[in-house]
């Protein structure tokens, strides 16, 4: 190691010297740094698991655009919307199909005694062209009143459960109506809900009696295969909310709309704000611990710094140690705490069926905020070094 970093830096590393002449401050401060690491891990990967759990409600879709109530601002909320605005954007020339989906919200009890809230999609036979390919061929299943696709991954639903409901030819009961089970798909909840049901439309209407025919949650639209890039996409979507300005809806591509949901979700609801609140907690945590680590160990220094700055040494020299010092203890800490950020990754993932999982994206931002952190506590505790005499120092 000291070989290796009078090469890197050329000179003595000073800083290694110091920091791994005290072996208990130095561990200290590496498990500071690695705790910090895994609180902002955590934050970050129950982020991209929200994120992620938002665009999963719109995965089941194959469309270009989406018309959606005004105070809609994610798939299962907001007011439903009139079937006519589908035959009015029809007339645009390059909106080659349309297709009405209902979304809604119920409670199941489960067979195993556990209570799962479902979001159940309900979707016109006819309109089957609008769902994902990996899933449309199981969508045939549903013409039938009554039938129902299950997701095999609801939170709370354990395998022998799912086994015995795909081998009981009996109802499952939701909201007083008997569902066949028909086929089951691999979806997974999210923080809105614990899974997903597929029925048809009319079967949608029954579950939910308080909703009409006429009037779907949103409306989906597919253009033309000669109109499907960025330009003609912002044109439609343009040309429709000039058309029907007047009236209470809101038009988007469904890649605008699922960053708005994101972007909602993440900045007005509380789950959004809490956790990128923690963010900044676990950043906050770190500067704290590095700078106690840091500014202690200048003060135990201070005469060998009185020394250097009496021999002519200029301040970019002691900043330049702090630095080196800073630097090595956010790359140390950041191995463990890493590491034990994706053991506790697998635990959450098992747990709660969130997709929380690490990227490689993710480790090098953290690594890289982990150093400018580091970076930032070692700057403040140099403060006093560049302004005192070196007599003062002695």
């Amino acid at each position: 190691m000291l070989g290796l970093l009078s090469k890197l830096l050329g000179r003595i590393p000073i800083g290694w010297l110091q920091l791994s002449h005290n072996r208990p401050r130095m561990l200290a401060a590496v498990f500071g740094v690695a705790f910090a690491n895994v609180l902002v891990f955590v934050q970050l990967g129950i982020i991209g698991a929200f994120n992620t759990s938002i665009a999963k409600t719109y995965q089941p879709f194959v469309a270009d655009i989406i018309i959606s109530s005004s105070d809609a601002n994610t798939m299962s909320d907001g007011s439903s919307i009139s079937r006519r605005y589908m035959y009015q954007s029809l007339s645009n020339p390059n909106v080659e199909s349309a297709a009405e989906i209902y979304v809604g919200t119920l409670n199941w009890n489960m067979p195993n005694g556990k209570a799962a809230s479902m979001q159940v999609y309900g979707i016109p036979p006819e309109s089957m062209n609008f769902i994902n390919e990996n899933l449309r061929a199981k969508m045939a299943h549903i013409s039938l009143q009554n039938t129902m696709l299950l997701d095999m991954k609801t939170r709370g639903l354990d395998k022998q459960t799912l086994n015995q409901l795909m081998d009981n030819n009996k109802p499952i009961e939701m909201n007083g109506i008997g569902l066949s089970l028909q086929k089951v798909v691999s979806i997974g909840g999210g923080f809105g809900a614990d899974g997903n049901v597929f029925v048809s439309d009319q079967t949608f209407l029954r579950l939910f009696p308080k909703k009409q025919g006429g009037t779907p949650s949103h409306l989906l639209l597919q253009l033309k295969s000669h109109a499907i890039n960025t330009e003609v996409s912002t044109s439609v979507v343009n040309e429709l909310r000039t058309r029907l300005s007047a009236e209470d809806i809101q038009i988007h591509s469904l890649q605008d709309r699922i960053a708005q949901d994101v972007n909602y979700q993440m900045t007005k609801r509380p789950v959004g704000v809490i956790f990128g609140f923690g963010v900044f907690i676990g950043v906050l945590v770190g500067v704290v611990i590095v700078y106690q680590v840091l500014s202690t160990d200048v003060a135990d220094h201070l005469k060998e710094y009185a020394t250097f700055k009496s021999m002519g040494y200029e301040n970019r020299f002691f900043l330049s140690v702090i630095t080196e010092q800073a630097v090595l203890l956010g790359c140390i800490g950041f191995v463990p705490g890493s590491l034990l950020a994706i053991l506790i990754y697998a635990l959450m993932s098992t747990a709660t069926g969130l997709p929380v999982s690490m990227e490689w994206s993710r480790m090098f931002i953290v690594l890289f905020g982990t150093i400018i952190a580091c970076m930032i506590s070692g700057f403040i505790a140099t403060r006093r070094l560049k302004s005192a005499d070196p007599a003062e120092l002695f």
